[in-house]
């Protein structure tokens, strides 16, 4: 654990703490039964996550208590902080609080430490994944460029098109070449800003007549997958395959995906189709989704004739699953198959679970193991292929003792319950040394919020 004895600012100060304190103790029942409350979360300058004792909205006054706490984080020059209290049935209190650090992704609980991110910039494998080269595909039969250019010309008569020397330069800064229709549609319309000038109105009838938001030629990008990570830990935990049924491929980002319009969602031609696609379909990438694509049409010239549809997969029977979860030995060797790639050990019928069923699995990435379920937490060294691993504090340690932590790892989380907090922190500075990573640094302050009333 790295400790940090000087304060920054007032934000170092319990007194500062106490009415936001106090409020996420109101309604407190754990110390009215004789056992310690515990409240805290994640505060920022501009939103906050709060573990408090009652349920329930917010009353204005302790939202007015919460605004006084972040305009004391942006006095201070803090971007966020969390913290954690103890409050002990005679008011006691220990609050701890956890400083910003970059190797650490915060967790979605807000009294979780977070995810020790080891190595800078990394991603989880389906986040890393290139499409599939599909040999055969070919354009839709729909595609037909010359009702293509002539509907657009009605749709955008006083559009101002683009040259052969922009749509060059286009395709160079992309590294793809553009698919036919695409470039005619950017010859008719290459849809800069300034070719309307202030006239909005023009704007609007061309989104209007088109059906969907055209950007301009020189903002065409492709999707990038680590654009659309979600939290680290979870994302470990996700397993992605594109089956032979499928017209897209479930990628999370591809460089043969050219957004070309939308607002929020993004419209794309598809240059990397699954393999029932065809190239240059356009697809729609929902910005509520980490992963995927769907189809809206099999070609620009049936968008733009309005000829969508939805896509429809044949059912191609049971297959056996990526993601796992046991509670027992026996469920582990149930769920032993070499594509496996994600294994979770919960708390089970109470019998220690051993992991020799998967160790040796070709595909295995993340293990995430409940504090004190596993019979013997070395196993884990014969895993040659880990890039996350999640674990109680005591197993941490036994790895760690053991100089048996793979190395492997891209990304760690320690669990555990709340009232370890000191002995998680410590563990996870361990980890983070091991690769040379910034350290957590926490601030210890103790005050007294008086008994219960």
């Amino acid at each position: 654990m790295v400790e940090q004895s000087t304060p920054v600012s007032s934000v170092g100060h319990f007194a500062t703490w106490e009415p936001l304190l106090r409020i996420l103790l109101a309604g407190d029942t754990e110390r009215s039964a004789g056992r310690s409350a515990r409240v805290g979360g994640r505060i920022g300058r501009h939103g906050c996550s709060l573990r408090r004792q009652r349920r329930g909205r917010m009353a204005p006054a302790d939202r007015a208590v919460v605004e006084q706490m972040q305009g004391v984080l942006a006095r201070g020059g803090v971007e966020e902080v969390a913290f954690r209290a103890e409050v002990r049935p005679t008011g006691r209190t220990t609050l701890t609080l956890v400083w910003p650090c970059p190797a650490v992704e915060a967790a979605f609980n807000c009294l979780d430490l977070g995810v020790l991110v080891l190595v800078e910039g990394s991603l989880p494998e389906p986040w890393r994944r290139l499409p599939d080269p599909v040999p055969g595909v070919v354009p839709a039969p729909s595609v037909d460029l010359h009702v293509l250019e002539r509907t657009l010309r009605e749709h955008l008569p006083d559009s101002v098109g683009a040259t052969e020397e922009e749509i060059v330069s286009a395709e160079a800064r992309l590294g793809v070449p553009l698919p036919d229709e695409l470039k005619v549609l950017y010859r008719v319309a290459r849809a800069r800003r300034r070719d309307r000038g202030d006239d909005h109105e023009a704007r609007a009838r061309a989104d209007s007549a088109l059906g969907f938001e055209l950007r301009a030629l020189d903002e065409l990008y492709s999707v990038e997958p680590v654009a659309r990570l979600p939290h680290w830990g979870s994302a470990a935990k996700t397993a992605v395959s594109t089956p032979p049924d499928a017209v897209v491929q479930h990628l999370a980002g591809s460089p043969g995906w050219i957004v070309f319009g939308g607002g929020g969602d993004e419209l794309a031609v598809d240059l990397t189709p699954g393999p029932r696609g065809h190239v240059g379909q356009v697809i729609l990438v929902d910005h509520e989704q980490s992963i995927g694509a769907h189809l809206v049409a099999d070609s620009l010239t049936d968008l733009v004739l309005n000829r969508v549809r939805e896509e429809r997969r044949v059912h191609l029977g049971d297959q056996r699953p990526l993601v796992a979860e046991a509670g027992s030995t026996q469920a582990v060797e149930a769920a032993a198959h070499p594509a496996l790639e994600v294994l979770s050990i919960r708390e089970g019928d109470g019998a220690p679970v051993s992991l020799g069923p998967v160790t040796g699995l070709p595909r295995l990435r993340t293990l995430g193991a409940a504090p004190g379920t596993l019979a013997d937490p070395l196993e884990i060294a014969r895993f040659a292929g880990l890039e996350f691993l999640e674990l109680g504090p005591q197993d941490w340690r036994v790895l760690l003792d053991a100089g048996a932590v793979p190395r492997t790892l891209m990304a760690a989380a320690v669990g555990g319950r709340a009232d370890q907090d000191a002995l998680k922190t410590t563990v996870a500075n361990e980890l983070l040394a091991l690769w040379g990573r910034p350290r957590i640094t926490r601030t210890l302050l103790e005050g007294d919020l008086g008994p219960v009333t």
